[in-house]
């Protein structure tokens, strides 16, 4: 859309102006860093091609939009020109919430299931995910799974992330990684215990009994104690060196 209301003999009469002039505002940049100015600018040069100096009403604007959002990291984004000439665009950023690792193949997903790959620049610190995972994503694969088995695992996970997101776990758990039996691992940033946890069901309880080990186990035994600690099972803690 256009800031005034001009004409159509005005908008031929009006050119755009070129890259120099493009005014973005990637709304959450404080946040992350997938985008910068110097993106778009290069994706409208590469996709578009030639935009500066075409008479405003000959600017394709939804092209626009839709050659920035193919990009994985862009959520969503507008376009606009004002009678200045000038072309603006305003997009925001997906924000990871975890981060899968399947060897040299790594990717994000957002809280709605939505996979994309690693990007350039903007790392996000998130829970990671490795090991044998059930879900096989190509290289480079953007959007949600389709087989209902792997979407409902990633979902599960995600609920996971989501449960451990904002109490004392999200500090102090590393990393998570899936055995060959398909169980959970958390590894904790200090000390030698890794927790057996299963599938990722019942969150809350399983917590709970990492809790109880903390407070009620570890200031009975030496550092280093145990090892391996499987909170799988309902109200039980099963400690092994």
């Amino acid at each position: 859309m256009l800031s005034s209301s001009m004409s159509r003999k005005e908008l031929r009469g009006r050119t755009c102006q070129g890259k120099g002039t493009l005014d973005v505002l990637v709304t959450d940049s404080l946040e992350r860093r997938f985008v910068t100015r110097e993106d778009i600018e290069h994706w409208l040069e590469t996709e578009y091609r030639a935009y500066a100096g075409l008479p405003l009403d000959s600017v394709n604007l939804d092209r626009i939009e839709n050659i920035i959002c193919a990009h994985s990291a862009v959520r969503d984004c507008e376009a606009w020109l004002t009678d200045d000439g000038i072309l603006h665009v305003a997009l925001s950023q997906r924000q990871p919430v975890m981060r899968i690792q399947d060897g040299q193949n790594g990717y994000y997903s957002d809280a709605e299931g939505f996979l994309f790959p690693l990007q350039a620049r903007g790392s996000v610190r998130v829970p990671v995910v490795d090991g044998y995972l059930p879900i096989k994503v190509p290289r480079g694969y953007k959007g949600a799974l389709t087989d209902p088995k792997e979407a409902t695992w990633l979902n599960q996970m995600l609920g996971m992330v989501n449960t451990i997101h904002g109490s004392i776990w999200e500090e102090n758990i590393s990393q998570i990684t899936v055995n060959k039996d398909g169980d959970l691992v958390l590894i904790p940033r200090e000390g030698k215990e890794r927790f057996l946890f299963g599938s990722p069901t019942r969150v809350q309880d399983k917590l709970e009994l990492m809790t109880a080990y903390y407070e009620s186990v570890v200031p009975s035994k030496e550092p280093g104690w145990y090892t391996l600690v499987d909170v799988r099972h309902r109200r039980q803690l099963v400690c092994r060196r």
